[in-house]
């Protein structure tokens, strides 16, 4: 019987996560299901680019596909890839410095406030205090959103400020601790007079904590 190097397959996955690109891919892809056409636009690649670096993902068993004509869906193989992803997310920002201080200089400015945690917002929710809008691009928010929360994506705030409450309180969220989308929303938000904040992290944060999601466009 042949013997397998278990380090040649510890490489293989280390390998498909070597490049940037597919680690775009795999953060959008924790927002859930998606089309490669849709990827390729959040991740900022080009479809048959987007294409290869899925099948490499693929291949890796990091990630799966369903053809439903004319798309090809992709989603993260299970919930292990997702918590690996947070798990490498937090031993980089141990093991660099670098990554507070990009995070840091990507805020400066623009949410000089304290995010909101997930229990303070879950408590401003119960209390009928807030609105939720989601700034992800619209396939991610019909992957799965928080309960409540209706979909703005961040090219439309502008146009649709009129339709905003100003007697509530406004709570942005985005990808997670690593998107910017819900920080530059709540700039605009405060500079048209709205009262913003942000949720802490995002959605994966949210569902992988156990809490409740829906799925769908908005009513």
């Amino acid at each position: 019987m042949q013997v397998i190097d278990v380090f040649d397959q510890f490489s293989r996955v280390a390998s498909a996560l070597s490049a940037s690109s597919r680690l775009r891919l795999i953060d959008r892809l924790c927002q859930g299901e998606q089309t490669v056409e849709e990827l390729a636009r959040a991740a900022e690649l080009a479809v048959p680019n987007a294409s290869r670096q899925l099948r490499l993902l693929g291949e890796a068993r990091l990630v799966v596909s369903r053809r439903d004509p004319p798309r090809v869906y992709y989603r993260l193989a299970d919930e292990s890839v997702l918590r690996f992803w947070f798990a490498l997310r937090e031993l980089t920002r141990e093991r660099f410095v670098e990554v507070d201080r990009a995070v840091e200089a990507m805020l400066a400015g623009a949410d000089p406030l304290e995010p909101v945690g997930q229990e303070e917002l879950l408590r401003r929710l119960d209390a009928g205090d807030v609105l939720l809008i989601d700034v992800r691009p619209e396939p991610e928010y019909r992957a799965g959103h928080l309960p409540g929360a209706i979909s703005v994506p961040l090219p439309q705030l502008r146009e649709r400020l009129p339709q905003l409450p100003r007697d509530r309180e406004i709570v942005a969220y985005c990808r997670g601790p690593y998107c910017f989308l819900s920080a530059e929303a709540v700039r605009d938000l405060r500079a048209h007079g709205l009262r913003a904040s942000r949720l802490e992290d995002g959605y994966p944060e949210w569902r992988t904590a156990g809490r409740p999601v829906e799925v769908g466009a908005s009513a």
